[in-house]
C-alpha cells in the first residue's frame, strides 16, 4: 500500500509531469514565467486547487450522480480558485497583480479537471491525494525551470519575494528575447527536447 502511494505520489515529479511529459496546461507555463517567483506562484495556487479538489471529488465520488459530474467538478474546482484568489489578494497582493487572470483560470486547466476525471473519481482518498500533491509540485518545479531559465538569460537575475539576486557580472548582456512571448515557446520547446533525450537514455 505504501509503495503504491509513493509511486502515484512520484509519477507527477517525473513520469507525468504535465508540461514536459503530458505537454498539458501550457497556457500559464508560457504566459507567467517571465520570473522565478511568478513561475513558484503558479505552481503553488495550482498544487492547492489540485489537492483540495482532490480529496473532495474522491470524498463525494460515491455521491455524485456520473451525468452531472463533470459540472460537479468544474464547481468544486472553482471554489478552491476562489479561496485562492482571495488569499493571493488578501496576503501576496503584488503577486496577485502579476499573475493577473490566470489565477482565476485555473478553473479550465486541462491538468486540474483531468486529475479530478481521471483519477480522483475512481480511487480513495489517500491516493488521490498523493496524486494531486505529486502533479501539482512537479508543475510548480516546471514552472519554476521554464522562469529560472528565461530570467536568467533574458535579465542576467533571479527574482524572489519581490528581490532580484544579480547571478550574472554587471557586464553580461541580456537575451531580452527570452523573457518576451517567443523566448517562452523557444525555452519550452528546448526544455522539452532535453526531458525527451533523458527520458529515452
Amino acid at each position: 500500500m505504501a509503495k503504491t502511494i509513493a509511486q502515484e505520489f512520484t509519477k507527477g515529479l517525473w513520469d507525468e509531469i504535465a508540461p514536459f511529459r503530458l505537454v498539458l496546461g501550457l497556457c500559464p507555463v508560457l504566459a507567467v514565467t517571465k520570473t522565478v517567483e511568478n513561475g513558484i506562484g503558479m505552481g503553488l495556487a495550482t498544487t492547492f486547487v489540485l489537492l483540495c479538489s482532490n480529496l473532495l471529488v474522491s470524498a463525494l465520488r460515491k455521491v455524485i450522480p456520473p451525468k452531472v459530474r463533470i459540472a460537479c467538478f468544474i464547481i468544486i474546482i472553482a471554489t478552491f480558485v476562489t479561496v485562492v484568489e482571495l488569499v493571493m489578494q488578501a496576503y501576496a497582493y503584488p503577486l496577485f497583480l502579476k499573475l493577473g487572470i490566470f489565477i482565476p483560470l485555473i478553473v479550465v486547466n486541462c491538468i486540474v479537471l483531468g486529475r479530478s476525471e481521471a483519477f480522483a473519481s475512481k480511487n480513495g482518498l489517500v491516493k488521490s491525494i498523493a496524486d494531486g500533491l505529486g502533479i501539482g509540485i512537479g508543475f510548480t518545479l516546471s514552472l519554476a525551470a521554464l522562469g529560472a531559465v528565461r530570467e536568467l538569460f533574458g535579465t542576467g537575475m533571479l527574482t524572489f519575494w519581490e528581490k532580484p539576486i544579480q547571478i550574472f557580472p554587471s557586464s553580461f548582456e541580456p537575451f531580452t528575447f527570452m523573457i518576451e512571448a517567443p523566448g517562452a515557446f523557444v525555452v519550452l520547446g528546448l526544455m522539452l527536447a532535453v526531458m525527451n533525450m533523458v527520458g529515452k537514455k
